[in-house]
């Protein structure tokens, strides 16, 4: 049986280049074929390259990737649309007789693939009234509304984004629970899977991510997001409020200056790294490495 491989952790901890590693190991070891599978929400758009820290194409050693550059900015990237897409090409990689290896750092999106859950309910009508709402009134009232439906929800939500506080109301008005969350007991999607996550240390990552994302404005970020802003990225939902885009455009608007952009991208940098490593500390059967190494992962 072809086996699925999941590479988890948080952004900056090395899961691409052990994705690469690990596919040439299984290769030269097995002489299997592997093919890697992108799960990571925002490398899903096209152009969003410098930001994602996307491996460029001549870097991908020959393996074959998918679900990187699909959807354009514009557009909007949901969980409910990446799951059976990213299944599909799972599924098609096993029936050339290959493994497949699912990688990145988006909890929500990882999980919809490897387990079996069903999405929160939804309701045109309802997310409509929302939306109405927030464009007459702010944030704060649909807030007021989700702490007295859900406290727990509103605790958690990310009160800095509308979309996310509409969703959750959304969410809690019609019964249902916004937080996903796994059973004590998973069942994998697929039945020969195996999780790998890459662990570092707090200290270590933070110093790490925030010379990445000055090396990301020194690499041409701005440029980047001058180029996307031409193609309708502010049309974009999520694109737009992506962490370093939303930053970027704020610079471009001449809101901040690029200190400001650096500074404030490298602070949600490290919360959303803070994020991440809660999201897949519920993974009980995770095998964590504390560096990238394809060397100490089993194979067997």
């Amino acid at each position: 049986m072809s086996r699925l491989w999941a590479i988890v952790g948080a952004t900056g901890t090395g899961k691409t280049a052990l994705s690469l590693d690990l596919a040439e190991r299984i290769t030269h070891e097995w002489g299997r074929s592997v093919e890697i599978v992108n799960a990571d929400a925002m490398q899903l758009y096209r152009g969003m390259d410098i930001g994602t820290a996307k491996l460029p194409p001549q870097e991908r050693r020959g393996i074959p990737h998918h679900l990187f550059d699909v959807i354009e900015p514009r557009n909007e990237a949901t969980v409910a649309w990446y799951q059976p897409t990213a299944r599909q090409r799972i599924t098609e990689i096993f029936a050339r007789g290959g493994d497949a290896v699912l990688v990145g750092g988006s909890g929500l999106y990882v999980s919809s693939v490897l387990y079996d859950f069903q999405f929160p309910p939804r309701d045109p009508a309802v997310r409509a009234e929302l939306e109405h709402e927030l464009a007459q009134h702010g944030v704060a009232p649909l807030l007021t509304r989700l702490r007295a439906l859900d406290a727990q929800a509103a605790e958690h939500v990310d009160a800095r984004n509308p979309r996310r506080v509409v969703r959750a109301l959304e969410v809690a008005l019609l019964g249902g629970a916004a937080q996903v969350t796994l059973p004590e007991a998973p069942q994998y999607w697929h039945a020969d899977t195996r999780v790998i996550g890459v662990h570092c240390e707090r200290a270590v990552l933070v110093e790490r991510l925030d010379v990445r994302v000055t090396q990301m404005w020194a690499d041409g970020m701005l440029r980047e997001v001058d180029v996307l802003r031409a193609q309708g990225l502010e049309q974009g939902a999520t694109a737009s409020r992506a962490i370093g885009y939303a930053q970027a455009l704020a610079q471009l608007r001449g809101e901040l200056s690029e200190a400001e952009a650096i500074a404030e991208t490298q602070a949600l940098t490290r919360r959303y790294a803070r994020r991440q490593v809660s999201w897949f500390k519920r993974y009980r059967e995770a095998h964590w490495l504390d560096a990238p190494d394809a060397h100490a992962v089993s194979l067997q």
